[in-house]
């Protein structure tokens, strides 16, 4: 959607583009050294860390995807008015190199891209396809061998192999690839064998996901302040970025993991697991509640990723209950727009209803950005329906107890044995949210009079033929 909202932006005034995408499949529509040194202007719309480095000498400007969903011509315009040159630099980044990343740090916050957000994200997206893999596998392995399939009188089992590369092998990347990719996102290649060290004494304390985001954000500014005032002779510096930042911010996060930050984030953690494992159903319906609606406020920003990030996390810990309330209140936005479309169409657009059809697909695989354009074009309707929408199906999954052991995959997910928890009433709950958020919309959104005349006039012209 990013890419479209550039293309359309840059068509409107006059401008020819090419825009590549890089997702979790890989770069598509890859631009070419000769695409590069014709561009009079780089846009990067982007809420993870990007590789800059082929762009230098280049005029480049940073702004957030969801600016460019919003409004394309907008960010074309000025980026057009705002980009600066990147300055050509070694492959391991000097002191000068990390001032310009502060620098572009501080233009993307103006832009509306969180710094501690981005690094953040930056590792989220890393890790989760270590947690989907491990999740499947898991679930597939409970499905060839059962519940107790992990135990020695299964071994050698095929069931008992696929637990051994879910659980111990995929799950326990988790953690370290999330802290090792904060601090990557935050300091670059000096920062990910420091930030992934510590996210290792994260597991080993106990302190789980929790404290594999402290340590890569200890690491990874560890890291950055050393860079920036760690001055070495010429000859030594070379040695800087593979053996003295990484020796460095290792002893350091990891001291602090083992003496000061594990046993008390472990402490919490363990708390936290305690409660969700042991809550009534009232204080179920609560917690959905919240998660549902924080999952629906912003479609894909930061509150929906701080709710998400909590969900995904607990996974490590068994806590499933959470993520199947999040993946459920992540699909009803779009999946309730699109039904809205379909059955109230005096209340949309052509354009909203074309997009309605988008928007299903979307929804299905949970991907909750399907519901952007809407929400942009009419938001004191739309968001607080769709809201409402994602706290029913949210809080209805956890009272019903609905549990899920992957982070994403939307229905594709449901028939795999034992990925959902007491699936029929999952299902229920993804339904009812759906038909909320629809019945919201017709209520709040009224009639488009252009819409209604026109399908008068069509109806009128179909009577005197």
């Amino acid at each position: 959607m990013a890419a479209e909202g550039l293309q359309r932006g840059a068509e409107s005034l006059g401008h020819t583009i090419k825009v590549e995408t890089q997702g979790s499949v890989g770069a598509e529509n890859t631009l070419t050294a000769a695409d590069i040194a014709a561009a009079e202007v780089v846009i990067i719309a982007a809420d993870t860390k990007v590789d800059l480095s082929r762009f230098a000498g280049k005029r480049i400007y940073e702004t957030s995807t969801k600016a460019a969903i919003h409004d394309g011509a907008a960010v074309v315009k000025t980026a057009l008015e705002q980009a600066k040159p990147k300055t050509a630099g070694a492959a391991a980044p000097a002191s000068a190199d990390l001032v310009d990343q502060v620098a572009a740090a501080k233009a993307a916050r103006a832009a509306g891209v969180a710094g501690p957000y981005k690094h953040l994200m930056t590792g989220v997206s890393y890790m989760l396809p270590f947690v989907v893999a491990g999740g499947l596998l898991i679930a597939l392995a409970f499905a060839f061998g059962g519940i107790y399939v992990y135990e020695d009188a299964n071994r050698g089992t095929l069931g008992w192999a696929l637990f051994q590369i879910g659980g111990p092998s995929a799950f326990a990347l988790m953690v370290p690839i999330l802290a090792g990719f904060i601090a990557f996102s935050i300091a670059d290649r000096p920062g990910l064998a420091p930030g992934m060290i510590g996210g290792m004494l994260a597991s080993s304390t106990g302190s789980g996901f929790l404290g594999g985001i402290l340590a890569g954000f200890i690491a990874g500014y560890a890291t950055l302040w050393l860079n920036r005032n760690l001055n070495l002779p010429k000859t030594l510096a070379g040695l800087k970025p593979v053996l003295i930042l990484p020796l460095l911010s290792s002893l350091f996060v990891g001291l602090l993991m083992v003496y000061v930050i594990g046993q008390p984030v472990s402490s919490a953690l363990n708390a936290l697991t305690a409660w969700l494992q042991s809550m009534e159903q009232s204080s179920a319906l609560v917690l959905g509640l919240i998660l549902g609606a924080m999952m629906a406020f912003d479609m894909g920003g930061p509150v929906n990723k701080a709710a998400y990030t909590f969900a995904t996390g607990l996974l490590a810990s068994q806590v499933t209950t959470p993520m199947a309330a999040v993946m459920a209140a992540g699909m009803t936005p779009p999946l309730g727009l699109a039904l809205a479309s379909l059955l109230f169409k005096d209340r949309f657009t052509a354009e909203e209803r074309e997009a309605g059809k988008a928007a299903a697909v979307l929804g299905i695989s949970f991907i909750t950005e399907g519901a952007i354009p809407f929400a942009a074009k009419d938001p004191f309707r739309v968001i607080p329906s769709i809201m409402v929408g994602s706290a029913v199906a949210g809080a209805l999954s956890m009272v019903f107890g609905a549990t899920l052991a992957v982070p994403h995959g939307g229905i594709f997910v449901l028939p795999i044995p034992n990925a959902v928890g007491n699936l029929p009433m999952y299902i229920v709950a993804i339904l009812a949210g759906t038909l909320v958020t629809a019945g919201m919309l017709y209520v709040l959104k009224r009639p488009i009079a252009g819409v209604s005349e026109s399908r008068a006039a069509v109806a009128s012209q179909g009577a005197a033929d």
